[in-house]
């Protein structure tokens, strides 16, 4: 007797457990339906933005469109990756790719090809001289900032050390050229034909009286041939690149204040035709932001002077 209600309990037990297993099964499947109904809702709102979508940054679906940018290290390439600029282009549908680049002929050439969106390296002079040489008509969107050139002591300690005969690397493009041999005759080591300003070549030197060896080579490399020269003019970005500071290793830089500065601020540049794109004023407007200024303010601390 005993065996039998023991029994019996046993399959009472066995029916309980399955009515509830019943009833937790209708209830996860009806949690299914509902969200499958959630997922078609939303697939459905998806479509409607997708077909809205233009050449504005689209953050329907939290999804930013990419904007290309080609730029040398420092300092460019550290403002474009920095939040100042990402979160102000995010704002705006947007997110940035940085291509960087270790010289300056192939940021415009991608540029040009359609490779990049945009380009941040150069000024002005220098652009127009690449367009020139090349045939082709990028154009500058945005004056961003000044990075002042300096004259760095490689074998001579100071300027004053210089020695009869001694070699100086400066820039061999036509623009940072002109801005090296005036710096130079700041320095008091050369005279220029008066009042030749940024046209100077090494042809337009009227004294040397040290019998300098002026070498002339592509900008990207007078920071690595350093050592192997008396004192070299590099640009600030290739300085930056490379653990020198114009305020702190230079022996002297060009004046904020002299027309170099005005000339030589460094430049957003497109495509022709992409001056007005969507994706242009959206570069635009996060690399001239004030948090933009303030980060190259704070990061660089006049090293590299914002003029927007």
């Amino acid at each position: 007797m005993k065996k039998i209600k023991r029994f019996a309990g046993l399959l009472l037990s066995i029916v309980l457990i399955s009515i509830l297993f019943t009833a937790c099964g209708t209830k996860e499947s009806g949690d299914t339906n509902n969200a499958g109904n959630e997922t078609a809702g939303s697939s459905e709102v998806s479509s409607e933005a997708t077909s809205k979508e233009t050449a504005a940054g689209d953050t329907s679906k939290g999804e930013l469109t990419e904007i290309v940018v080609g730029a040398t290290v420092e300092p460019h390439a550290t403002i474009l990756n920095s939040d100042a600029v990402k979160n102000a282009l995010a704002e705006q549908g947007y997110s940035i790719k940085v291509v960087e680049y270790s010289d300056y002929i192939q940021p415009n050439v991608a540029t040009e090809d359609g490779s990049l969106d945009a380009n941040f390296f150069q000024h002005v002079p220098y652009l127009d001289d690449y367009n020139k040489q090349n045939g082709t008509n990028l154009k500058a969107v945005a004056n961003i900032h000044f990075e002042p050139l300096g004259i760095y002591p490689g074998k001579a300690a100071t300027i004053d050390a210089v020695a009869d005969g001694a070699q100086i690397a400066v820039p061999n493009d036509t623009s940072n050229e002109a801005r090296a041999l005036l710096l130079l005759e700041k320095a008091g080591l050369i005279k220029l034909k008066e009042n030749i300003g940024l046209d100077a070549t090494i042809n337009d030197i009227t004294e040397n009286p040290k019998n300098l060896d002026i070498v002339e080579i592509e900008a990207a490399q007078t920071v690595k041939v350093l050592q192997d020269v008396d004192l070299a003019v590099i640009n600030g970005n290739f300085a930056l690149s490379n653990g020198l500071s114009a305020s702190e290793d230079a022996l002297l830089v060009e004046d904020t204040a002299s027309d170099a500065a005005a000339t030589y601020a460094n430049v957003i540049v497109v495509k022709e035709g992409n001056e007005e794109s969507d994706k242009t004023k959206a570069l635009v407007k996060a690399v001239t932001s004030e948090e933009t200024k303030k980060f190259i303010n704070d990061q660089w601390k006049g090293a590299v002077i914002p003029v927007f």
